[in-house]
């Protein structure tokens, strides 16, 4: 592999040096008066009257045009809540370095041009976030990542992470367990993590799912990418990032209802507390009731999000964040159970498997981030970040014990609290150089992190006095059933004895080069990752020690301005925290990922299409172990180890404004993954748990743009999901999985109006299920049949959504 490279390097730089043409580069970067990056700035490149190309500004507010001939242009620089900006230019046998765009701000209300026009829905972004690091546009990267913005959120009515976000993903899916803390999310074959401004913040059984008062964008990176900020899972990950300070003084309060009993509130404030415009904030708060579509289940939130930025000088900024998100809840899920089969039509929709005299849970969140931002010069800047998390959940949790032919299920209660505490810190410089007629684009950086997890799950009481028959529900188990929780030492104390405790330290550094050759047209990316990491179990496993090196190699070709066709090799490695039911400790996921990829932007760059295909070996793979819940009853099964498995696939996404108006988020995923060594031969050729083999997914969203009717818009969505695997079976054995959506808004000057029904078709639609529990001989004995477990979704539900600008 490193004689090929060699190779290929050699080769593109000497065709580079011989094949070099007359054309220049025109960089430019755009910002307000007060030195801040205005990203999504649209800039446009005239010649005369002529549009020559047009290229929206990065997350630092740069601008590039390439391949450009010498002469004379005009630039038009313009921005929502800015003053449009004209410059004229000349390009003379040299590339251009333009100074710095200077925009004033508009303090003009927002007239309807803007709002009725491109700026009022984005559902395209072009660059990816500064917490991700590169510099490179989505289009030239050689990797496929997908951007949700926060215009498609607040257009599907979503209230958190688990809330409908994974219809804008090929391939994408989620299964639904612990909905009322965690976000359980699954792409190419295996479960996701977390990440959350570029900091990988997955934890055993979470990250808490955020709250969309606090999400800017969601950025879905599809395979390896750990060379550019944290280890992270060979399928992807996807990486939440918060709002930050924009420096323009604007904000927004938002107010939705719907079906079983939804209310809930938001607000939005961003601007500046100093007149010199050095110290800006922003501040979003949330909060909402919300009952489930399940009996007495319900799940009550709070979200407050702070930042603070202080600019020091032009060059450095400091930026403070603080999140807290607190919820309430009555049980961690919505699972059904059935003796006979998956979606027992003879088991209501609403059934509950819990008690409304339950004690509620409690968890508490809170993050706190700290970030510095300085330019060393005009091509290098430096990046550094602090972040501190602490979760806490106080809770108790019911499971059958066994099933019963005629539906009676047997409870047993415990306690389910929980404890976890991680810190992170991460540095990077970013800079972009030249050696002759070769541009380099480089990131040196380094990652350390500390993930501790604390778990009390003792079981409390063996049988719950009331049996619940899953066919004629009755509730009402007297409180005085229920022993008293004694709480006086804390769950990190209690944990100690009841061996739930893990611990995963690792530290990393990493160093990756773009080199453009070609007029930049052809790019050669090399990144290479040294990760030391030590993980400790549950009390009595080995602990386990790795260091490992994890190289990257990508291949982008622009065909054209609009056209980009790419290749990647990447490696994995997750160190891994927990022990399967028998007390061994996990080993560490290792992953390989070689894909191809086409991408194109189409009617000068209104929309975006990505082809992809890919394979991925994941060599000890994690799944749910549904034969071992964990001790004390809990909603929460052990994991097992499976060697390795197989993933390979196709994807295709469109994003964007097909025609002005009419903006669609499009997708469509071949997903085949299978076991392909383990330690058990019965399972090898085994579809991989929880796998849907096609998913395709569509929303769409027109405005009315002149005329009496102007402002009112319709939107619509299909979901689906066929083919679909449970358990262990070499053959699709689950339900397909069919979701429309469809409503109405109105949208004028500053208020906006929307009405949107879920599952418009009422269907009984099964979201996910754990593999059928077969009673052993002691089960069997008591009358216990098998049985089967599933997670059903709510029936036909609606929303209104209402929100005012300022």
């Amino acid at each position: 592999m490193k004689n090929t490279l060699l190779v290929l390097v050699g080769l593109v730089m000497a065709v580079a040096n011989v094949c070099a043409q007359q054309t220049y580069s025109i960089e430019g970067s755009v910002h307000s008066l007060d030195s801040l990056p205005i990203s999504g700035a649209s800039v446009t490149l005239l010649e005369g009257s002529t549009v020559k190309g047009r290229a929206p500004a990065n997350t630092q507010g740069v601008f590039v045009f390439k391949a450009m001939k010498a002469g004379h242009y005009t630039i038009e620089v313009s921005a929502l809540g800015f003053r449009k900006y004209v410059r004229d230019i000349a390009v003379e046998q040299q590339n251009l370095v333009l100074s710095p765009v200077r925009l004033q701000a508009n303090n003009i209300a927002i007239d309807e041009v803007a709002v009725y026009g491109k700026y009022y829905q984005n559902y395209k972004l072009d660059s990816i976030s500064g917490s991700l690091r590169l510099r490179t546009s989505i289009l030239e990267l050689p990797q496929n990542i997908q951007v949700i913005s926060s215009d498609i959120m607040a257009d599907q009515q979503v209230f958190d992470i688990v809330d409908g976000i994974t219809r804008n993903i090929s391939g994408a899916t989620r299964q639904g367990h612990w909905d009322n803390q965690y976000a359980n999310i699954r792409m190419r074959g295996s479960k996701i993590p977390a990440f959350r401004n570029g900091m990988n913040i997955e934890a055993s059984w979470g990250p808490t799912a955020e709250d969309v008062s606090m999400i800017e964008r969601i950025e879905f990176v599809k395979g390896p990418a750990g060379f550019m900020l944290a280890s992270g899972e060979p399928g992807g990950f996807y990486n939440v990032v918060t709002k930050k300070p924009s420096g323009q003084q604007k904000g927004s309060v938002s107010f939705n209802m719907g079906s079983f009993s939804t209310y809930r509130g938001a607000l939005d404030f961003d601007g500046k507390l100093s007149q010199d415009g050095k110290l800006l904030y922003r501040f979003n708060v949330a909060a909402q009731q919300k009952d489930y579509f399940t009996k007495y289940n319900y799940s009550n939130r709070v979200a407050v999000a702070p930042v603070l930025t202080y600019k020091v000088d032009t060059a450095t900024s400091i930026t403070m964040e603080y999140t807290y998100q607190g919820s309430t809840y009555l049980a961690n899920g919505n699972y059904t159970f059935s003796p006979k089969q998956f979606a027992d039509p003879a088991i209501d929709n609403d059934f509950f498997y819990g008690d409304p005299s339950f004690e509620p849970g409690k968890l508490r969140d809170h993050s706190a981030y700290l970030y510095l931002d300085h330019s060393l010069n005009s091509k290098w800047k430096l990046h550094a970040q602090l972040a501190y998390f602490n979760f806490n959940m106080t809770a108790n949790s019911t499971w059958l014990i066994y099933m019963k032919a005629n539906g009676n299920m047997p409870r047993n209660w415990s306690i389910a609290d929980e404890t976890g505490e991680n810190r992170f810190a991460q540095f990077s410089f970013n800079g972009e150089e030249r050696t002759g007629n070769i541009r380099h684009r480089i990131l040196i950086g380094g990652d350390f992190g500390n993930k501790k997890f604390w778990g009390d799950f003792r079981e409390l009481l063996d049988s719950i006095p009331l049996e619940l028959n899953v066919y004629n529900p009755q509730y009402g188990v007297p409180g005085s059933a229920f022993p008293i929780i004694d709480r006086s030492q804390s769950t990190k104390v209690r944990a100690g004895g009841s061996n739930y405790v893990s611990s995963v330290s690792y530290m990393s550094f990493y160093a990756h080069d773009e080199l453009a050759f070609l007029e930049d047209k052809l790019r050669l990316s090399l990144g290479l990752r040294y990760t030391d990491a030590q993980t400790v179990g549950k009390t009595g496993a080995t602990d386990l020690k790795d260091n490992v090196l994890s190289p990257r190699a990508g291949l982008s070709y622009s065909i054209n301005k609009a056209t980009s066709g790419y290749a990647l090799f990447d490696q994995s490695f997750v160190p891994v925290s927990g022990t399967d039911w028998e007390g061994n400790a996990f080993k560490p996921i290792r992953g390989n990922n070689i894909e191809l990829g086409l991408k194109r932007e189409w009617f000068g760059g209104r929309w975006i299409s990505t082809l992809s295909g890919y394979v991925i070996k994941r060599q000890n793979q994690l799944v749910t172990d549904y034969d071992h819940p964990m001790p004390g009853g809990s909603a929460q099964f052990f994991q097992k180890q499976e060697g390795e498995a197989k993933t390979q696939g196709i994807e295709l996404d469109i994003s964007g404004e097909l025609f002005r108006g009419l903006n669609v988020n499009m997708n469509y995923a071949l997903t085949d993954s299978k076991i392909t060594k383990s330690t058990d031969e019965t399972v090898i050729g085994n579809i991989t748990p929880n796998t849907a083999k096609h998913t395709a997914n569509a929303w769409v969203n027109y405005r009315i743009q002149k005329g009496l009717l102007r402002g009112f818009g319709l939107m619509g969505s299909v979901q689906t999901m066929f083919d679909r695997a449970i358990g262990t079976t070499k053959e699709a054995n689950f339900k397909n999985y069919v979701r429309t959506d469809g409503g109405l808004s109105y949208q004028k000057k500053r208020y906006t109006i929307s009405f949107l029904v879920n599952n418009l078709l009422d269907n009984r639609s099964l979201l996910t299920a754990g593999s059928t529990t077969k009673a052993n001989a002691d089960i069997l004995a008591k009358g216990g049949v098998d049985y089967y477990t599933y997670i059903v979704e709510a029936r036909r539900n609606m929303r209104l959504g209402i929100m005012y600008k300022f």
